[in-house]
């Protein structure tokens, strides 16, 4: 084995008694070979049992033999021969009496037991399934020390004749641990027969090379990839099995379960303890004693348990990181105490150099590895706990589900889970930068002594003044998010009821009060981004602050202490790191506290109540004909364990074959029961027990966002004849012939895409596909319309549909299904009243009776009988969202592919293709490939071209301002000390503080000007968009879901508020500061040039790769993410079916699909961030390297001064490299924000509101005649007509009624008289003037409509009756007056000035109905339209309408498009629609005795 030349000996090699400057004992020769012979050994025997340890329980398979492997078997068995002989030679000379030094045994002997072991690891490996292994990476690595110390003294002495063997086994074995080095940056094959089954796209880490994966570069094929084209799901890795739902979300439930079950044994036995300690007083606070720690505690342990391991070797590299971090500043030292002794030979300045380089390096390798397993760790945790919510959402009480909305388990999922996740690697941040500052101290102390003391006092000087700026800035955060909120409330509220703002032309005049509101939330945010600036000035120039006086004391207090090049840079450098610590502490903590808020949101969500199991006996096993299928014996129900009872004493047995029906009042539990039988009320008494499956069906309709079959179907199986028959029955086919993709429509978000009506009837197919023995029906008949519920009744639910020969419960109020039912049930106030056959509880004259007596009452008839338009049949025929009143009534018919496979029924049509055409997207589409310059264009001119260029200026001028600070310091340390002082120190001083002033001033001016810039882009980008939006016509609203129009106004507006100018900043600011360095390299060391423009080409090369991919990649990760938070909402309000179908399995696993399928995204994305950390690290280090080498060359006409502000200026510039990189990509990312704002600049727009010349005078309509004159519209270009030939004409003050089945146009006529949508063909004339030479609002302003629904706005109540301010308060007391609320009104606080909640949920809807009836009196129009407004309120309301309108309006023409045939029997000319058209007119009589169309409805609405 090689030995050194000569052995480490003599006086001079250890004798601390000489004053040599300490490079001389770190770079001594022989310091060098001691360490080169003992670290390797030292490291491999540390290392090696650990790591056989660790491949002995992870083995992945054996490798075959490859010629890696024999390569590297062979050279490790020459390394063994060489060490043998060496330690071979040398006991012969020994024998022979030649004297040895003892090394050079010793030596020898060591390197072979060492050889060995790694020739065993070698071995090991291969059978363990390691394809390359990191340990002997590292073992060869350092062993290449050794042997090239040796053979470069060696070299350079030349004594090769003295002793040849041991120069010929140096060299050897330099060749010999280059080659093994060399093989050891390969990677084997993969294992013969892996443990793992073998995957489609499996991710490349695993059989990546170990230096591969210590810099990412096994990344760099995604990244091309998505630097060539844009990214899909299939470029994608499949996600490993690791990392996925499966194999996390058990881990953790089943510590979770074991730590929980712990934590319940403990709290019992404590409690047991205290109370036979204590008495009785113990119970009353023992709850408040454990709530905080039984949920905390058993969560946190658990997930310790599954993921300590993880967090522990990640804060294991960063430990090892920070040695490096810190050696850098020592190396930094050395450096430039070489660079002041021109008597130091030049080797040991590019042995320093090389070792800044090789520490720096080091750094960034191990602090991205632990970045790395820290995000891999948080993907992992997000991934197990948002699989323990979904499975907890599942198993959620009923009171569980009251006590938590659907916003707040999204929450949970969407930002509790995040903000959990986020805090992993800000946990070292609470302990870590308190290290740092100690050791930063340290350094502070030998370099300036005492004065280094100055910095804790100026750090903590700083302190209030950033605790003030945090406390305002807080302050004015807060308001900003309290506009916001009330702007998104206004928001909302107007695009959901946008039919009703447009009837009545109010537009302006919400236009007016949401751009009052954002100018309110844009001057708050102002305000905070001045503080925002001048927080991130105090941070950036504490730096300089802390150098200014710590430079300042050192020099000027003590005579003897002068600045040189050492002090000075090594100080910044130092200064530096101390700066992160006291800005990552608090930030650590911040974030920590944060967590821990979600963290106990999370813990108590999953200790809420769950669903008792065992609460109903229930058999798989169906029962014969005639045998009991259903028995509730003494049960009494409540909604959770500690509330009272809903349910009393319930006795009830139902056979089998049983059509049971059960009524009673709002209120008597009718309900409750059918959750009783289904488990998921807490049963206090009693037992239940169902024999069979069972299917459900909710009273609100619950449908899944996928396509129609899919959702009759409901994960079965498809079978075509039965599914045929099933939509047949429950008058589903017309619709889906209408629908534009048959079977395979996707229904959208919550069935949007469907009417009320349809979604319930689609509820109950999938109930009846199922052929279950037992079915729940709560009352599905409600939204349906007269004929409709009467065919689903007939086909479906009696005696002779379907469901014939099962057992149904039917809960309905419609009660003249009654007499079918074999059994009936009549509830109140939570018990059975009483039950029997219809005919008999007739003879019993008891609660039924009075039910039935209540229901002939004039102000309640037809209940169950009509379709409420809120969430009643869409018109038939028509695909569109919601049905506003008035919205279209026919739409194209298309066959309906009966006979589709279950693959095609998951083929989604796009909107742009000819079979999508005319259909809303329920979601917007991901976007691909980079974003066009006209959008950066876009905004700054937004900004203003004056503004963009005095921001540049400004950042200009602060950046020339830093390199003129440096550049004079360097100068400073380079003064010549006269009597152990510098002349010029105060003037030094002075100058550098006054520059550092005017950067600071400069710093903070540009940063403010950006920002306020930002602001008022987002300013006039708002109000475009506004504009935009409230220009578009009714059928744009029809076809965008509220959604899509809500997140422009919310998280795309936030974004281009908040995000864009920020990442400017940054980009401004990382930008500037790589031209200074640059700038500052090329200075000192002009030859750093030739290495400059290589770095810049690589830089701008690995800028352009992951900007690509990795906007492409953020994109696809917000839309998988949207999926995850969907279906979680999804199955969140339909949990009781999913329970009551028994598919909890199925659900699980297409939840885990969807969290595996954002992780795929998620995963790419992380390791790109690494890719991109790590290179752009290693690039800026090259730029150190560059720099201290060029200094080293030009060492002898650079000052010391120079290089150190060379050197140190890159050594800040490391991070700052990927920094720059990533503001581009997150600014690119946030532009698309613009580009979504600016979506609807070229959608259609509607006429105009006011016209200048206008064919109307004042007074218009001065009679209120209306005339259709072939009057014919449809709702979109690309479908037929929905009303066509209509001709008729209103006299000036009669009363028309206008009626007819679902979808016959009856709302369209109301809506082509406002000009919602505009006429086809044909047109409308009031008072002799056509109405499309009208202004938009002037016509609407004309008319008043009230429609069935109340809408009240988000405001005060005056505001609500008058909208634009056109009457005093005296007359709105009167109108108040007119219809008997003015004592409601005055009891309410604030009177007139009371703010109405969102839609006005603190009022009734009778009190609705009639506020909106004052607004309607207060307009003193000509022409009223009443669409059915009085259907939804009580008899006593009705009265009140009724009375008002009979006085007010007596004069006026009156439209009524009735849903009810009963509302129209007094009026005086009656108009029956059909098809689109007039098909019959005339008096309510004369239509009753055509018996026709009309007396046909009247038939089905009982009035005949």
């Amino acid at each position: 084995m090689a030995a050194p030349g000569e052995p480490c000996a003599g006086p001079g090699v250890w004798n601390q008694t000489e004053p040599e400057p300490a490079a001389a004992h770190l770079l001594n020769l022989c310091f060098l070979k001691t360490a080169g012979v003992w670290v390797p050994p030292l490291y491999l025997w540390v290392l090696g049992p650990i790591h056989l340890l660790y491949i002995h329980r992870h083995g992945k398979g054996y490798l075959r033999m490859s010629p890696l492997f024999k390569a590297k078997m062979v050279l490790g068995f020459a390394l063994i021969i060489l060490c043998t002989s060496s330690v071979s030679v040398t006991l012969w000379r020994i024998q022979r009496g030649t004297p040895q030094a003892p090394e050079f045994l010793i030596h020898p002997t060591v390197w072979l037991t060492t050889m060995s072991l790694a020739v065993f690891l070698i071995h090991t490996d291969r059978k363990k399934g390691v394809q390359a292994s990191g340990v002997l990476f590292g073992y060869w690595l350092l062993c290449l020390l050794l042997p090239a110390t040796s053979a470069t003294q060696q070299a350079l002495r030349g004594d090769f004749q003295s002793d040849p063997f041991r120069h010929l086994s140096t060299y050897l074995c330099l060749s010999l641990v280059v080659a093994q080095f060399a093989l050891a940056c390969l990677a084997d094959r993969p294992p013969f027969f892996p443990k793992d089954p073998q995957q489609s796209n499996p991710c490349p880490e695993a059989g990546a090379s170990f230096p591969s994966k210590a810099t990412f570069w096994w990344v760099s094929g995604l990244v091309w990839r998505g630097f060539k084209k844009p990214l899909g799901l299939r470029d994608l890795w499949t996600l490993g099995r690791e990392n996925s739902s499966g194999q996390l979300v058990s881990q953790l439930e089943r510590e979770w379960t074991r730590t929980r079950s712990a934590a319940r044994r403990h709290a019992k036995a404590g409690e047991s303890q205290r109370r036979g300690g204590r008495g009785l007083e113990d119970p009353e606070t023992e709850p408040f004693l454990q709530r905080e720690g039984s949920q905390r505690g058993p969560l946190l342990r658990a997930i310790c348990r599954v993921f300590c391991p993880t967090f522990l070797l990640g804060t294991l590299s960063l430990i090892i990181s920070d040695v490096f971090r810190f050696a850098v500043p020592k190396l930094l030292s050395l450096f430039l105490e070489f660079i002041g002794d021109p008597h130091t030979p030049a080797w040991k300045g590019f042995l320093l150099a090389a070792l800044m380089f090789l520490s720096a390096c080091l750094q960034t390798l191990f602090e991205q590895q632990c970045m790395y397993r820290l995000k891999v760790l948080q993907m992992r945790l997000r991934t197990a706990l948002t699989g323990l919510v979904y499975r907890k959402v599942l198993a959620l009480s009923s009171g569980s589900r009251k006590a938590s909305a659907v916003g707040d388990v999204v929450n949970l999922v969407s930002v509790d889970v995040q903000r959990l996740t986020e805090s992993v690697i800000y946990l070292n941040g609470l302990w870590l930068p308190l290290v740092w500052i100690v050791v930063c101290f340290v350094y502070l102390w030998q370099l300036l002594g005492p004065s280094a003391l100055t910095a804790i006092a100026v750090f903590l000087s700083l302190l209030p003044l950033n605790f003030f700026i945090s406390k305002k800035r807080n302050h004015h955060q807060a308001e900003q998010m309290r506009r916001k909120d009330s702007r998104a409330r206004l928001t909302s509220c107007i695009l959901r009821h946008v039919r009703t703002v447009k009837s009545h032309g109010w537009e302006g005049a919400f236009l007016e009060r949401v751009l009052r509101i954002r100018g309110q939330e844009l001057g708050a945010l102002r305000t905070s981004s001045l503080l925002f600036s001048v927080s991130l000035v105090s941070f950036q120039v504490s730096t300089f602050l802390v150098a200014l006086v710590v430079f300042a004391v050192h020099t000027l207090v003590a005579e003897e202490n002068a600045m040189d090049a050492e002090k000075a840079f090594v100080t910044l450098t130092v200064l530096t790191i101390l700066n992160k610590a006291q800005a990552f502490l608090p930030f650590s903590i911040h974030c920590v506290v944060q967590a821990k808020v979600s963290f106990d949101r999370l813990a108590a969500f999953l200790c809420l109540e769950e669903v008792d199991a065992e609460a109903v006996d229930s058999s798989p096993s169906r029962c014969s004909s005639g045998e009991t299928c259903i028995r509730v014996h003494d049960g009494t129900f409540a909604w959770s364990q500690e509330g009272p009872p809903c349910l009393h004493r319930i006795n009830l047995t139902v056979p089998q074959g049983c059509l049971l029906a059960v009524v009673g009042p709002v209120g008597a539990g009718k309900s409750s029961l059918l959750s009783a039988l289904l488990g998921e009320l807490s049963k206090l008494e009693g037992s239940v027990s169902i024999k069979g499956p069972v299917a459900y069906v909710p009273q609100e309709a619950w449908v899944q966002n996928t396509s129609v079959v899919e959702t009759v179907c409901f994960r079965q199986e498809l079978d075509p004849p039965w599914l045929e028959r099933v939509l047949e029955a429950c008058a589903l086919w017309p619709d889906v012939g209408s629908f534009p993709a048959g079977l395979h429509t996707q229904i959208g978000e919550q069935g949007m895409h469907l009417s009320g009506g349809q979604k319930q009837r689609l509820s109950l197919a999938r109930a009846v596909y199922r052929k279950a023995a037992v079915y729940l029906l709560d009352d599905p008949l409600a939204a349906l319309d007269a004929h409709v519920g009467q065919h689903v009744f007939d086909q479906v639910i009696g005696p002779s549909g379907l469901l014939q020969g099962t057992t149904r419960i039917l809960v309905t109020h419609a009660l003249h299904v009654l007499p079918e039912a074999d059994w009936i049930v009549v509830l109140e106030d939570g018990a059975i009243a009483e039950m029997g056959s219809y005919q008999e509880l007739l003879r019993r004259k008891g609660a039924l009776v009075c039910l039935l007596d209540r229901a002939r009452h004039p102000g309640a008839g037809g209940e169950g009988e009509t379709e409420p338009v809120s969430g009643g049949e869409h018109p038939r025929g028509s695909p569109g969202g919601r049905r506003p009143v008035g919205g279209p009534e026919r739409s194209r018919k298309i066959v309906p592919e009966k006979d589709s496979t279950s693959s095609e029924a998951q083929t989604w049509v796009p909107p742009d293709t000819p079979e999508g055409a005319g259909r809303p997207t329920g979601e917007d589409s991901v976007r691909y490939g980079r974003v066009k310059a006209a959008m950066y264009l876009t905004y700054l001119r937004a900004v203003g071209t004056p503004l963009c260029l005095y921001a540049l200026f400004l950042f200009l001028c602060q950046q020339v301002a830093s390199f003129c600070r440096g550049y004079w310091l360097s100068l400073w340390a380079d003064d010549p000390t006269v009597d152990g002082r510098q002349t010029q120190t105060a003037l030094r001083g002075w100058v550098f503080g006054l520059l550092g002033c005017l950067q600071a001033i400069g710093l903070f001016a540009s940063m403010a000007t950006v920002l306020l810039g930002g602001i008022r882009a987002s300013r006039l980008l708002f109000q475009r968009l506004l504009w935009d939006v409230a220009r578009s016509p009714i059928s744009f609203f029809e076809q965008t879901p509220v959604g899509n129009l809500l997140a422009r106004f919310s998280k795309e507006t936030d974004i281009v508020d908040v995000d864009i100018p920020d990442k400017f900043r940054s980009l401004l600011v990382y930008a500037f500061g790589l031209l200074e360095v640059s700038l500052v390299v090329t200075v000192a060391t002009p030859a750093a040039v030739l290495v400059l423009l290589p770095l810049l080409l690589l830089y701008a090369g690995f800028q352009s790769l992951y900007v690509a991919t990795s906007c492409q990649l953020r994109r696809l990760e917000t839309t998988r993410h949207a999926f995850v938070c969907s279906h979680v909402a999804e199955t969140f309000q339909g949990s009781a079916v999913v329970r009551a179908f028994r598919a909890q399995g199925p659900f699980v696993a297409q939840n885990d699909a969807h969290v595996d399928e954002t992780q795929r995204v998620s995963f790419p994305q992380l390791v790109a961030d690494r890719w991109l950390a790590a290179n752009m690290e290693l690039l800026g280090n090259g730029l150190v390297f560059a720099a201290a080498t060029c200094a080293v060359l030009s060492k002898g006409h650079l000052s010391a001064g120079l290089v150190g502000f060379s050197v140190s200026s890159a050594l800040q510039v490391t991070q700052t490299l990927q920094w720059a990189v990533r503001s581009w990509t997150d600014l690119e990312n946030s532009i698309v924000s613009v580009e979504r704002m600016k979506d609807y600049v070229r959608t259609p727009k509607e006429a105009p509101w006011r016209l200048p010349s206008c064919t109307t005078r004042p007074p218009w309509p001065h009679g209120g005649q209306i005339e259709f004159q072939n009057f014919g519209l449809r709702h979109r270009p690309e479908l037929p007509l929905a009303v066509r030939g209509v001709s008729f004409k209103i006299h000036a003050g009669e009363k028309v009624g206008i009626v007819g089945r679902t979808g016959a146009g009856k709302s369209s006529l109301a809506g082509g008289l406002l000009r919602l949508v505009e006429a086809a063909e044909g047109g409308v004339w009031i008072d002799g003037v056509p109405i499309t030479c009208v202004g938009l609002h002037t016509l609407r302003s004309k008319i008043t409509i009230i429609p069935q629904d109340p809408i009240l706005f988000p405001g005060s109540l005056r505001m609500n009756l008058d909208m634009l301010h056109e009457h005093t308060d005296e007359a709105i007391w009167a109108t108040l007056e007119t219809v008997q609320l003015r004592a409601l009104v005055a009891s309410l606080p604030g009177q007139l000035q009371y703010e109405c909640a969102d839609q006005g949920d603190d009022l009734s809807v009778g009190q609705k109905q009639l506020l909106c009836l004052v607004r309607a009196l207060l307009r003193k129009t000509q022409i009223l339209i009443l669409d059915e407004a009085t259907a939804a309120v009580d008899p006593g309301t009705e009265l009140q309408m009724q009375a008002a309108l009979g006085s007010w309006f007596a004069q006026c023409t009156v439209l009524l498009v009735a849903h009810r045939l009963r509302s129209v029997m007094d009026c005086a000319r009656v108009l029956v629609m059909d098809n689109g058209q007039v098909a019959e007119s005339g008096s309510p009589a004369q239509l009753l005795a055509q018996k026709g169309l009309f007396y046909r409805l009247a038939q089905e609405s009982g009035l005949v």
